[in-house]
């Protein structure tokens, strides 16, 4: 298969993301999600029983237990809705391939594909936001103050008190020397302290004003990245838009591909796409591929068997099943032809050579090959004229003159032999 163009791999991504969106908001989600929570509340209420059961006395032992199993047969029950119900979804979507498209218009503007605003999330430095916090202000501790001993009066100064008093004045200058000497020292080492502190805060703050700028500066570059991006994409969408009106082949093909990325199939039914444009004939060459068999879920319903504790599955009839794969396969090949058709408002595309096929290793050889299972060539004039709302896709692909797989489920290619405009024509 050929890789989706930019644009059509862009389309694509979006377009499988709404469709988990829309899934989500379905009533058929809902319906399962409801399941799920009646599944969960089921294992909680065993769990709580099961932990009652523990702590019950011997006396409540038994009604415990009892308890225990309803809410075990409860949990399975509500497990077993849980599956029917997503199996019912997913089937519902198989069954509704072609009406899911009827009512979405598959034109795309390309104009609105252009970025016409670069949403920049915020500038977010984090911490590098704050400055780096200043040491505190040095304060020194308070200069000693010299007090001289009082002088002796009376009898005490009489009696050797003067002689004494000069010698406690000594004692306290001395002191108080030594008290200034220390007090100078200690400011001497506080300022050196103080002064280490300025410094190492300068650096820090000067590192975290570089960081910054080295942030911002990353910052910016990423918006001018983003500004770039969206201009180059909205330079590439106005050539091809300008290509478009013009016709050349690559521009009309890269259409087709946003168009088919687009047409969002199941999870359990993916398709893929190959095609190329013919401007001589304007005939688009479509290739879709398809799932195996396998791929359908061969479940007809789960349910639950008590006596065996386990949940088991009927199967669909072989029969229901190969409706069911032979059903997709019409499906898929009258809406790819529709959604094509739709969306080429300009009326670029004139006829739509269409081959729906699987790719598989064969059982004889062992290597991969492709199996046509439907082939067919639709004119536009002729398939605008359909109302798909009322057809039945297998009769309208053999209105087209199509060549169509006797037993798809099988993989029996289609018998294209006689050639499909031949078949058309007769």
């Amino acid at each position: 298969m050929a890789k989706r163009g930019f644009f059509a791999e862009l389309n694509y991504q979006a377009q499988q993301a709404e469709k988990r969106r829309r899934q989500q908001e379905a009533a058929a989600a809902r319906a399962q999600a409801a399941a799920m929570r009646a599944a969960e509340k089921a294992r909680r209420d065993v769990e709580r029983a099961h932990a009652a059961m523990v702590r019950a006395s011997a006396a409540e032992q038994k009604a415990a237990e009892k308890e225990a199993a309803r809410l075990h047969v409860e949990s399975r029950l509500a497990e077993v809705e849980s599956l029917n119900a997503s199996l019912a979804s997913t089937l519902a979507e198989i069954d509704g391939l072609l009406a899911a498209t009827l009512d979405v218009d598959d034109y795309v503007n390309l104009e609105s594909l252009k970025v016409h605003s670069v949403d920049h999330p915020p500038f977010r430095p984090g911490p590098l936001a704050y400055p780096t916090p200043a040491p505190p202000e040095l304060v020194y501790p308070p200069e000693p103050v010299y007090q001289e001993p009082p002088a002796p009066s009376g009898l005490a100064a009489a009696f050797g008190g003067k002689k004494k008093h000069q010698a406690a004045v000594e004692r306290a200058r001395t002191e108080h020397e030594q008290a200034r000497r220390s007090w100078r020292e200690q400011c001497t080492t506080m300022q050196k302290a103080y002064r280490a502190r300025l410094e190492a805060h300068e650096k820090a703050e000067a590192s975290r004003l570089e960081k910054l700028a080295q942030a911002e500066a990353a910052y910016q570059e990423e918006c001018r990245r983003r500004d770039a991006e969206a201009a180059a994409r909205n330079q590439a969408l106005d050539e091809l838009i300008n290509n478009l009106a013009f016709d050349v082949p690559e521009a009309i093909e890269e259409y087709v591909g946003i168009v088919l990325s687009n047409s969002v199939y199941p999870e359990a039914f993916p398709v893929a796409y190959d095609h190329t444009f013919d401007l001589a004939s304007r005939e688009l060459n479509l290739t879709v591929t398809v799932p195996e068999p396998t791929a359908i879920p061969a479940v007809k319903e789960y349910r639950y068997v008590k006596a065996k504790d386990e949940i088991t599955h009927s199967t669909l009839p072989a029969k229901a099943q190969k409706e069911r794969y032979a059903s997709a396969l019409w499906q898929v090949a009258v809406r790819t032809l529709h959604e094509v058709f739709e969306a080429d408002r300009a009326e670029k595309i004139n006829s739509v050579a269409l081959t729906v096929g699987v790719d598989h290793v064969a059982p004889a050889t062992g290597r991969q090959e492709t199996v046509p299972l439907v082939v067919v060539a639709a004119d536009r004039k002729a398939f605008d004229e359909f109302d798909l709302v009322n057809v039945v896709p297998q009769a309208t692909l053999a209105y087209l003159g199509a060549a169509m797989s006797k037993s798809p489920f099988d993989l029996t290619p289609a018998d294209t032999g006689p050639g499909v405009r031949v078949r058309g024509q007769a």
